[in-house]
């Protein structure tokens, strides 16, 4: 497979784009604002009008948009992509969105012979960029092996989860991990402040050992550059936690620290940072 679709150019979506055409992949591109796409287009991107217009045109297509929704509509509406693509293609959808609506996505397209798996990342918009993301990967070990090359130009770790909806249940316990994770960096990097001690000299010391983290050595330098631009929206963050919660409530599980951070992060949003990173989470403790 050479020709590929990518719809929803955004922070994350356009480093991945220029990575697929550094691996010699055609892409072809939709998103809802063009000129987020003019960087890739210049380097070499074929746009196109709508999703409609381009599904006819690849081979194998890749969707990372906003909310389950956006999700839905662009795969099961009465003129979606389940009626645009090619019988024997691929799509793979990288939106972080609910298990049951990849589980449904995958069983309707495979009657119209289609296959669909359900790729979310993680790695936000540094992992993008080098293309070392991690990518978890739910459907059937036939579809992923065919689009495995495609998502190695974009992803370090890439790993088959098991069925539809797997790889949505991977990145919910990845976003789990991370929600407790960004209270207690920030509240760590508060202290230092608080105690008088030069931060970066702290993050120097604690970053290498037992307290070290992904957001402990990538987000918290920008906390300290005060960079709240957004790797990774905090908008979209409460959307992840709240599939989740939803999650572990029908499992009949009971999650306290995901349920405090959704409620700070929420708080952060109504304050008007829904736009901003989710290194932002400062600002709760600022106020």
């Amino acid at each position: 497979m050479n020709k590929i679709g990518f719809i929803g150019v955004g922070v994350m979506g356009a480093s991945m784009v220029q990575n697929l055409m550094k691996a010699g992949f055609e892409v072809h591109i939709y998103t809802r604002t063009k000129s987020k796409a003019d960087a890739v287009i210049e380097a070499g991107a074929i746009w196109h009008d709508t999703p409609q217009e381009l599904a006819p045109h690849v081979e194998a297509l890749i969707t990372m948009v906003g909310y389950p929704t956006d999700v839905e509509q662009l795969y099961l509406a009465e003129d979606g992509l389940l009626t645009t693509l090619r019988s024997g293609s691929f799509a793979i959808d990288m939106t972080t969105s609910s298990p049951n609506l990849a589980k449904q996505i995958a069983e309707e397209a495979k009657e119209a012979g289609i296959a669909v798996i359900d790729a979310p990342v993680s790695g936000g918009d540094i992992g993008a960029k080098n293309g070392t993301l991690t990518i978890m990967v739910g459907g059937e070990e036939r579809a992923f092996l065919a689009v495995e090359p495609i998502l190695k130009a974009m992803g370090q770790s890439v790993i088959l989860q098991g069925a539809a909806g797997a790889g949505q249940h991977t990145k919910m316990v990845n976003q789990i991990a991370i929600a407790s994770n960004m209270i207690g960096v920030t509240e760590a990097i508060c202290y230092a402040k608080k105690a008088g001690l030069d931060p970066e000299k702290v993050l120097a010391s604690i970053s290498g050992g037992a307290a070290g983290s992904w957001s402990l050595s990538n987000l918290i330098p920008r906390v300290l550059q005060e960079d709240f631009s957004p790797g990774f929206f905090i908008k979209h963050f409460i959307k992840d936690m709240r599939i989740a919660l939803d999650e572990a409530k029908q499992m009949g599980l009971d999650l306290p620290g995901l349920a405090m951070a959704e409620q700070m992060y929420q708080q952060l949003a109504e304050a008007g940072y829904a736009d901003n990173g989710t290194q932002t989470l400062i600002k709760y403790y600022e106020k």
